[in-house]
């Protein structure tokens, strides 16, 4: 987990999702005890049905058929002519009343035992003729009127101690079903909640961070970030903005060596190895596509007798005040170089030696027309000797040989001039400032 920075506000991912875990846990497991409890009461309700109403039921249900039976044989003692069939539902109406499951119900106990003596009082009456015992008759359908009712109360009662159960087990269940929909509401909620904390503090920065990855460069602006609320994603944001700030700083170092090593420590022109290679592409190039390209070889003159004069700190006044008038003077795209000492080299792209000479010319004059201020607070006027060469079909070592002939033709001529070397001749040249 990582530690916390002063400043920064924020939750550990682990305990934020472990804290909604647990929650959810908490909230799952209750549902799932009250759950279980429901099913323990259908459990019970199930086991009593098996164990005490079922029994009860059947015995109602024997009671109730045995009722019937000995309201049927009533009907059939009034019912046969014969003496002897009247004796046998007698006979069995005498058993019903005394069956074991009449016996427990006391109600149909009593009623049974009524009926018993009733028809018991009508057998004996009758049996001194064959004759049907009618006279009797409507007594006996008061008594198996209540000999009806008595079976479909004993028949609702069975029913009801069944519905009873029934009912509860019903309710159990239906309080189930409700728990369980709640839980599943509770999972689809936690698994939203989950999915919209995952989407926000963690996909949506990550996604973030990947495209501050994909386009972090040292020439782009520092990535900003919306501040999450994980510490995790804030010190790799963090980490992100330092490993930006790094580039930055070794771009920066990148350019300061690639500048210490393409230029000069004095002038701050092209060294000589960094214009050589420049020049080469350049000259191919021009070469390929057949256009003109010229070079150059430059001295100031009589450098030697100023530092012997003035000394090398003058010197290098001088040669700084030069790199500054070749700025001024030449184009953006004109390339030059501290050839060595006071010696300087030229490539001029897309001009030809003779276009050229109005370049060099203008250098050769802003040289000649300005003073230098040494250190020591004096003045002095170093004029510079120019030799131009035609570099559009040679290598860039000849043409710069060419060039160095042309400047040491300058040289002869009493310097301060500029001459181009393939033509042999001196180009406006201008005598030597006194």
């Amino acid at each position: 987990m990582p530690e916390a920075v002063p400043g920064r506000r924020g939750f550990p991912a682990g305990r934020a999702f472990g804290l909604l875990a647990a929650v959810f846990v908490i909230a799952f497991g209750v549902a799932v005890l009250l759950l279980a409890s429901d099913q323990q009461r259908v459990i019970e309700v199930n086991g009593r049905l098996q164990e005490r109403t079922f029994p009860e039921i059947i015995r109602y249900q024997r009671l109730a058929r045995n009722l019937e039976q000995l309201r049927q044989e009533g009907e059939r003692i009034f019912a046969v002519s014969s003496h002897a069939s009247r004796q046998q539902s007698m006979f069995v109406v005498t058993l019903i009343a005394s069956h074991p499951s009449v016996l427990e119900h006391p109600e149909a106990a009593r009623l049974a035992r009524e009926v018993e003596q009733f028809l018991g009082q009508v057998v004996g009456q009758s049996s001194r003729s064959d004759k049907r015992p009618m006279g009797h008759y409507d007594e006996w359908q008061g008594i198996a009127a209540r000999l009806g009712i008595l079976v479909d109360d004993i028949s609702i009662e069975g029913i009801n101690l069944a519905g009873s159960d029934l009912q509860q087990a019903s309710t159990a269940m239906n309080l189930a079903r409700y728990k369980l929909m709640a839980v599943l509401l509770l999972v689809g909620l936690f698994l939203v909640v989950l999915v919209v904390l995952v989407r926000r503090h963690l996909i949506h920065p990550l996604q973030r961070i990947d495209r501050a990855l994909s386009g972090l460069s040292a020439d782009k602006p520092a990535p900003v970030f919306n501040t999450s609320r994980l510490l995790e994603i804030q010190a790799v944001e963090e980490a992100i903005r330092e490993h930006h700030a790094l580039l930055v700083q070794n771009e920066e170092i990148r350019r300061g060596l690639e500048s210490l090593a393409n230029k000069d420590g004095l002038t701050g022109l092209m060294n000589r190895r960094h214009f050589m290679q420049s020049a080469e592409v350049e000259l191919q190039r021009a070469q390929r596509y057949r256009r003109p390209v010229t070079v150059a070889m430059a001295d100031l003159d009589f450098f030697k007798k100023l530092n012997d004069t003035y000394g090398h700190a003058a010197g290098d006044a001088v040669l700084k005040a030069f790199a500054e008038r070749v700025r001024e003077a030449l184009r953006q795209s004109d390339l030059v170089c501290r050839y060595g000492g006071e010696e300087f080299a030229f490539l001029f792209p897309e001009i030809s030696t003779v276009e050229t000479v109005k370049l060099a010319e203008r250098l050769r004059a802003g040289c000649a027309d300005n003073e230098v201020l040494l250190p020591d607070g004096r003045r002095v006027t170093v004029t510079v000797s120019i030799g131009l060469a035609d570099a559009s079909e040679c290598p860039i070592e000849a043409a710069l040989r060419h060039a160095d002939e042309a400047l040491y033709e300058a040289k002869r001529q009493g310097r301060n001039r500029v001459v181009i070397g393939d033509a042999g001749a001196v180009t406006n040249p201008i005598q030597e400032n006194p």
